[in-house]
């Protein structure tokens, strides 16, 4: 049963420290340590206490914006299918409204959306090794999955969908940093699907009076992912492996180099794309603007952990890229963000999760 989940790109990478000094680092130590707050100022206060939809909200990205939404006062309703997002990411979201459905039914779509003002559509199948396995339910679940969305929310009246695109629309074409203008050409049926998706968002804000943004986000992770799927990121597999004393597997030679970005900078991008008047009809870059490679993402962890990283290596896999980091000024430019959490900060936020979900009942 495919999945209503909130997506990423499944390859990830770390950013470096900004030009402009370290970004803040918040407590690592701290409980339930992802929560968004408004000292940053950034969010528009005409945006708090709307109605909203968040699609794959039982989801890794999704759950994390849909407890952001429910602390700033938001009247949070989730849609998903929990095929692969999981009902104990909502366990501590009591306030929220829960709709079970697939994205592929319009008329359980359309349900979820009525009374809706802005829709934040997470729900994909996520991860291009799946993809390869299988196009046609990928292409399905989130092309027209995305096609439902967008159907009822105009249809419904909503305001705007901000929608989850991925980095991987960029393939291997040009040299990095990666920035909105460049030509797409994904190499995966995932990438291919999040393009057509994000094709279709832009239309709609062009043809009819429905507002849309299209957030291309650059290998996300933190907490509420789960480091035990089989189409789980590096970062979370990297983690639980590197704490048990046991060799990380790394695909091609490990100098592929990624932009991590932790996920409360993809929350946070999220909240100002659905506020800013600026950014409808858009596609933006989610990333740190910072690249590192996957041998140096599995020395920095063991670090962090105080352990060997060691690493046994196996062949490149088909539908992944070499080199992918991001330029950020757009996002700057439209939104007002930049990212607030560093690579290191963020590994240290989300290992307890990560820890937690791989250890046996």
């Amino acid at each position: 049963m495919p999945s209503n989940r909130a997506s990423g790109p499944c390859t990830d990478s770390f950013p470096a420290q900004s030009d402009r000094g370290p970004h803040p680092r918040p407590d690592p130590h701290r409980r339930n340590a992802f929560r968004y707050s408004h000292r940053s100022g950034r969010t528009a206060p005409s945006s708090v206490g709307m109605k909203v939809l968040v699609t794959g909200g039982g989801g890794f990205i999704g759950s994390n914006l849909a407890a952001a939404l429910v602390e700033r006062g938001d009247d949070v309703r989730v849609l998903d299918n929990f095929s692969t997002g999981n009902r104990v990411n909502l366990a501590r979201l009591p306030e929220a409204e829960v709709v079970e459905g697939e994205l592929r039914s319009y008329e359980r779509v359309h349900a979820a959306t009525r009374g809706v003002e802005v829709v934040f559509h997470q729900g994909a199948l996520p991860s291009v090794p799946r993809s390869v396995q299988d196009p046609l339910t990928t292409g399905a679940v989130n092309v027209e999955g995305t096609l439902n969305v967008l159907l009822a929310a105009r249809d419904a009246g909503v305001r705007r969908v901000v929608f989850a695109s991925s980095s991987s629309v960029y393939g291997n074409s040009g040299m990095p940093p990666r920035v909105e203008t460049d030509p797409a050409d994904p190499i995966s049926p995932y990438g291919v699907s999040k393009l057509a998706a994000e094709r279709y968002c832009v239309s709609f804000s062009r043809v009819y009076e429905l507002e849309t943004v299209a957030l291309r986000y650059f290998n996300v992770f933190g907490p509420n992912q789960d480091p035990t799927s089989q189409y789980s990121a590096v970062i979370p597999r990297f983690v639980t492996a590197i704490a048990r004393g046991l060799p990380v597997s790394v695909y091609g030679d490990g100098g592929q180099r990624r932009d991590f970005t932790y996920v409360q900078n993809v929350v946070e991008a999220n909240l100002l794309a659905a506020a800013s008047e600026r950014a409808n009809g858009a596609v933006i870059n989610v990333a740190t603007g910072r690249p590192t490679s996957v041998n140096e993402l599995a020395d920095v962890i063991g670090k962090l952990l105080d352990r060997q990283a060691e690493r046994v290596y196996h062949p490149e896999r088909a539908g992944d890229v070499r080199d992918s980091w991001a330029g950020v000024e757009l996002a700057h430019e439209l939104l007002g963000w930049s990212p607030a959490v560093d690579l290191e900060a963020g590994i240290e936020l989300a290992v307890e999760s990560y820890l937690h979900r791989s250890s046996p009942a």
